[in-house]
């Protein structure tokens, strides 16, 4: 009996252990819009790493603030239209391939462990695909979550703010 005593205490102390609790799972997001233009003219539109705010509505200002645009490692901050601020850095930038990855360092955004990519791919003739894709965990990373801060909560607030982005990268590109 005291063994059977002594390995419930061992069992209930190795279940409380947080180095063994379920980690918070990487999440995925992919959106990609048609263009209709070339990727060249996309391309122009968005490969500053600090002119993030000319095509993304959500986005107020950026700047860099560490390295020089689209070098790697360079380190921008962007100031959403809330008021909201994301520190980003530049992880890579290929601009024969028409592409960028970049991570957050530090924000407010309802994330962490983020790395996006942004790339461009010719689809027809004057046209392209753009393709913003990422992967991230919740910022709470904990076991049991609120509903604002859990998995869907996370992917809901980053497909919208992907799709936002894009959809006005159209509009802009379609103008021009």
């Amino acid at each position: 009996m005291k063994i059977i005593g002594i390995i419930a205490v061992f069992l209930l102390a190795l279940a409380s252990d947080s180095s063994l609790a379920a980690t918070a799972p990487v999440l995925k997001v992919s959106k990609s819009v048609i263009v209709h233009a070339s990727p060249g003219p996309v391309w122009k539109r968005i490969k500053n790493f600090d002119a993030f705010d000319t095509w993304h509505p959500s986005v107020a200002k950026d700047e860099i603030v560490a390295g020089t645009s689209n070098v790697i490692g360079a380190e921008r901050l962007v100031t959403l239209t809330s008021g909201d601020t994301v520190k980003e850095k530049l992880l890579g930038f290929d601009a024969r391939h028409h592409r960028f990855r970049c991570r957050i360092l530090e924000g407010t955004l309802p994330v962490s462990s983020y790395t996006s990519m942004i790339s461009i791919k010719a689809a027809g003739k004057n046209r392209s695909k753009v393709t913003w894709s990422g992967t991230f965990k919740r910022k709470n990373t904990g076991p049991n979550p609120a509903a604002n801060e859990n998995d869907a909560a996370a992917t809901v607030a980053m497909n919208g703010f992907y799709q936002i982005g894009l959809d006005n990268l159209k509009k802009i590109i379609v103008t021009e």
